[in-house]
Formats: C-alpha cells, structure tokens, sequence
C-alpha cells in the first residue's frame, strides 16, 4: 500500500483545536508515515508533539513552523521544516513579531468595544491553547459571547479584510523568514502558493527572488489547490530547481472537512516526494 504523508498540519498552539500530543496520535490513526506540525509563528507545540511521536516506530515527525510574511500581493506564508531543536535566532525573530502583533489583538479589541461587542483580551486569551494569539481566537471570544454565531461570521462582520474592526497584521519579511529559517538548517518552502488568484509569473518571480535566500521549495498539493494549481507549482519548482511539498492544512474542528493527510478527500502527498525533500537535505548535510 503505497504511504501518504501531510508535511502541514496546525494544533491548539495556533489555531488549530487538537493538542500537539492528540494529532500526532491522530496522524498515526490515519496511517501517515510522517506528519509535520507546522503551527503559526510558534514553535511551543513541538516538544510534545515530539515526545508523544516516540511511541509510533512507523510514524516519521518532522519540526516545523509556518510563517506570516507580507508581499506586494499580500500575506504571503513560508514554511519551515525540520527546524532544528535549538533554533534561538528563529525564536526571537517570531516573539518580535508576536509581540506586534499582540498590540494590534489589543486594538481590534477596543474596535470591537466602541462597536458593542465588549470582550476583552483575557476571553481571548482563554480561547488560546498557544502563545501565537491572532484574529481567530477574537472570532471564538466572539462566539462564546453570543456576538456571532461562526468563525466565519466574526470574521466576515468585524475581523476579515473588510470587517469592521480590521487592522493590518505586522508580519515578517519574506527574504528575512527564509534567510533565519534556512541559516539554522529548515528545509524552507512556499506554503499554497496559489491559494489565491495572483498575476500572471506572479508567484515564479516571488519564488524566484527567494531563492539565493535559501528557498528549497514549494507546497504544490495542499487541500485548496486544484490539479491544475499543482501542475503550475511543480512547473515553478522544475523552473527554479525546488523540491516539491504537500500537506492539508489541518486545523480539526476549526477546519472540520479538511482531515488528516486527505484534506477534501482526494489529497494524496506522497512517501517518494518526502523521500526528495530528505535527499535535499542530505545533500547539503543537514540532520533529518
């Protein structure tokens, strides 16, 4: 029977609603030889995770993080994976961001106040599993106050783009994120490239300047990429000489038909491209 892995995975330390600890447990019960915890800027999941992976001898766990980046296009986010166990210089540069970004949390929650959904940061801490704290956990403040009935609706009514307590996110520069991640020796790569529509080269040239920063790659199947968008991004990394990645984007029940390893259901990242990624890094000496 031929292996899937999922190399894009998030828990309770960002926005996702399983512990660390449970979708490791839940990657091996999908039968996924490797799973990558990929939280958002924050690596506070990873030794559980870790830890609780040593009970599974056919289930491979890689280290990661997922990073928000800003690009004339928009947020753009960079993966980083293998990232090792003393990774001090990526730790610092995300509290930095993190700290920005708990400054804006605070603004939007005042926005929401002079709006009449008084909520305050402590429910919105409380809805946090995790120190990266951003926009989805005000929507679940929102909710279990009674403001909104989703996610969706928090973040449709007040906190999306054209919500009503929006406020940019601080983020990091792209050539920074992949020059950190890959200085310590992560295996960097362009998460879903094409989630959304960009212009024509758009996303060969933004790959394609990240290149001499240490870009290794591109996430070409991911649960909201069509066939197409995944023939594209493979032709990118051809083009560019990148090694290819793959994962759903699993977040549980906040994400609830995207599961494990199949996304929608027709996911399928294959053992053998994983097998690439590893052979990358053991080309230029890095650990796996």
């Amino acid at each position: 029977m031929l292996r899937r892995v999922d190399l894009h995975t998030h828990s309770c330390a960002s926005d996702g609603t399983d512990t660390p600890a449970e979708l490791v447990a839940n990657a091996h019960k999908a039968g996924l030889g490797a799973v990558a915890l990929t939280d958002h800027d924050t690596l506070s999941g990873l030794p559980e995770a870790q830890e609780a992976a040593k009970q599974y001898s056919d289930l491979e766990f890689v280290r990661g993080v997922e990073v928000s980046t800003g690009s004339d296009q928009g947020e753009m986010h960079i993966l980083g994976l293998w990232v090792p166990e003393d990774a001090e210089p990526l730790e610092n540069a995300l509290a930095e961001m993190r700290g920005r970004r708990g400054e804006r949390n605070e603004k939007i929650v005042a926005k929401l106040c002079q709006l009449g959904c008084p909520i305050t940061m402590d429910d919105v801490m409380r809805e946090a599993g995790g120190e990266s704290v951003g926009r989805p956990h005000i929507a679940m403040a929102l909710m279990t106050k009674g403001y909104v009935k989703s996610i969706k609706e928090g973040f449709d009514k007040y906190l999306g783009q054209t919500g009503k307590a929006y406020l940019p996110k601080d983020v990091m520069e792209p050539e920074k994120a992949v020059s950190v991640m890959s200085r310590i020796g992560c295996s960097v790569v362009i998460a879903h490239p094409l989630l959304r529509p960009y212009p024509p080269g758009w996303v060969y040239d933004f790959a394609k300047r990240l290149v001499p920063c240490g870009l290794c790659g591109i996430e070409a199947w991911h649960s909201e990429h069509t066939e197409a968008d995944a023939r594209e991004c493979i032709a990118i990394a051809r083009r560019l000489d990148l090694c290819v990645s793959g994962g759903s984007d699993y977040h549980g029940r906040n994400k609830p038909r995207i599961a494990l390893g199949t996304g929608y259901g027709s996911l399928f990242v294959t053992w053998d491209a994983y097998m690439l990624l590893k052979r990358w890094r053991k080309h230029r000496g890095f650990a796996c």
